[in-house]
């Protein structure tokens, strides 16, 4: 019963076409055989995010690796009666066992960040992944984005979509608010204040939790829309806020659109910033 519910919840109408981006929801269609591998499953946000996907009708067979602690999990969310059949792994001897045949690779793997620290002091701790890359990334932004465009907007959070462009921390994210639908009249000082909110949505977590911990519930359920949408677009085509994906990956980039001013300053102030981000990670990749 407490299935079922929560998989009522997560399979909201995805509308039209041109809405599908900001009302993604899992699929509840006849899908092909998929094999979802989640790197860092016993982790913060690798336990819901396990639990998001095992309730995914696309997932055929779930993989899930970590350290330590994996086969507990395994158990527990292979105890839910969806479609996919669960297996856990645990240590590196086993970790191409959970990769094999894997058409997407989750990777939540990590520390918790801690107060002062940014997301960039977290990219030492990155795995190599092989499929679909998903590590506090820029996916993770758009449904906060949405939930905070929405309070201000006063509009349901169910209807709205933001388009989200750049990278993953501090003034790398940008919010197109300018293109958010449906309209509301704010004034620029709300769109300023609501993009620095969206800028520093994990911040706002780690420091409402005291230290304690980072932001993993709404990471997970960020993780699992984003995953579903490359399911979406391996099992034919899927939009995913500023491109289109198919099987063969991304196969069409949309293009920004009209940028406000405010948005067009801030996409010049991203650009080093980002270059700095990508050269990081090309270094981690080139020394590992």
């Amino acid at each position: 019963m407490k299935a079922a519910m929560l998989r009522s919840v997560l399979r909201r109408s995805t509308g039209s076409a041109a809405a599908s981006s900001s009302r993604r929801s899992f699929s509840s269609a006849p899908a092909p055989e998929r094999k979802v591998a989640i790197l860092g499953a016993a982790g913060g946000i690798g336990q819901p995010l396990s639990l998001l996907m095992k309730l995914n009708p696309l997932v055929s067979s779930l993989a899930l690796y970590d350290i330590a602690g994996t086969p507990g999990v395994a158990a527990d969310v292979g105890h839910i009666n969806t479609r996919s059949e669960v297996k856990g792994y645990a240590a590196e001897e086993q970790l191409g066992q959970a990769l094999e045949g894997s058409d997407v690779v989750i990777i939540p793997a990590g520390v918790p960040r801690k107060p002062g620290m940014t997301r960039d002091d977290l990219s030492s701790r990155l795995m190599l992944a092989l499929s679909n890359l998903f590590v506090r990334p820029l996916p993770s932004t758009a449904p906060m984005a949405k939930t905070f465009y929405a309070g201000k907007a006063k509009v349901n959070v169910a209807d709205v979509n933001v388009p989200v462009i750049g990278g993953h921390a501090g003034v790398t994210i940008l919010p197109l608010f300018s293109q958010a639908t449906p309209k509301a009249n704010l004034s620029d000082e709300e769109i300023q204040a609501l993009t620095k909110r969206t800028q520093d949505g994990g911040t706002e977590v780690v420091e409402a939790k005291a230290g304690k911990g980072s932001a993993t519930l709404s990471m997970a359920y960020a993780g699992a829309i984003f995953a579903d949408a490359c399911l979406k677009g391996l099992n034919g085509s899927q939009m995913l806020w500023n491109e289109r994906l198919g099987k063969n990956g991304v196969e069409e980039v949309l293009g920004l659109g009209p940028l406000s001013d405010y948005e067009k300053q801030g996409l010049e102030a991203l650009k080093p910033e980002l270059k700095s981000s990508i050269e990081k990670g090309i270094a981690f990749v080139h020394g590992n």
